[in-house]
This record gives structure tokens, sequence and C-alpha cells, in this order.
């Protein structure tokens, strides 16, 4: 991981953060005495922040199996 003064960092600031996209290697940046680092996060999938519910009360198989036959003979269709 790259160590940079905060005037480094200003100097070229864009290049440094394109960098950290592209390759994902962190920068450290030492300011009065303590480190801060710049990183790349994914970005967060909303989807993944849903409660897991069980959608099927059956086998998936039945489902697909289905005779539906007996339902459609019972109305009167016009």
């Amino acid at each position: 991981m790259k160590t940079l003064t905060p005037s480094k960092l200003r100097e070229d600031i864009y290049r440094i953060l394109d960098k950290v996209l592209e390759t994902g290697v962190p920068i450290e940046v030492n300011r009065q005495g303590r480190r801060l680092k710049i990183s790349s996060e994914e970005p967060a999938n909303k989807l993944a922040n849903l409660k897991k519910r069980p959608y099927l009360k059956c086998d998936p198989e039945e489902i697909v199996h289905m005779d539906w036959s007996r339902e459609w003979e019972s109305h009167d269709l016009p």
C-alpha cells in the first residue's frame, strides 16, 4: 500500500483516485501523525438487504406438473 502526504495527494488527486478505482489497491495519507485510507468499495446491492422469505409452500415440481383441467371444466365459459 502506497503512503502519501496530503500535498502529494493534492498534486494529482484525480489520477490517484482513478488508480485506486482501477486497481483496487488502497492509498494511505499521513496527516498530523494519523493515517487515512482511501479505498474503493463495491456498490451496495439493494436486493441483498431484503429479508429472505419462503415463497413456495410445496415442492416446485408439483407446480410444474399441476393439472388444471378439472378447474377449467367446472366453470361454464361463454
